[in-house]
């Protein structure tokens, strides 16, 4: 089984960052993809970023791609979503999920964490 624990939400006035992160532990050798994934009130979950572990190889959401990027720290198991620019609508519950291939659908992924809010204001 694989654990994650996802931090570094919070508000931010339009324009702002901040840096995420999701910690893998467990049988990491399922995880070799980490994804990300938001979900706004009334909307469907959609995918933001995800990254290769082993290889770094990165994908990003059109829409997002220039504001957000994904760094990650092998020894630690650990990935860090940067997001700037931020923007009212960027306003969700930000998900990390893991497996052992990068999906674009939410439902493809095994693990998931428990989530952690991001709220833009204007």
């Amino acid at each position: 089984q694989v654990q994650l624990v996802e931090s570094g939400g919070g508000s931010v006035q339009a324009g702002g960052s901040l840096r995420l992160s999701c910690a893998a532990s467990g049988y990491t050798y399922s995880a070799t993809c980490m994804g990300w994934f938001r979900q706004a009130p009334g909307k469907e979950r959609e995918g933001v970023a995800a990254m290769h572990i082993d290889g770094g190889r990165t994908y990003y959401a059109d829409s997002l791609k220039g504001r957000f990027t994904i760094s990650q720290d092998n020894a630690k198991n650990t990935v860090y979503p940067q997001m700037n620019s931020l923007q009212p609508e960027d306003s969700a519950m930000y998900y990390c999920a893991a497996d052992r291939r990068c999906a674009d659908r939410w439902y493809e992924y095994s693990y998931w964490g428990q989530g952690t809010q991001v709220t833009v204001s204007s």
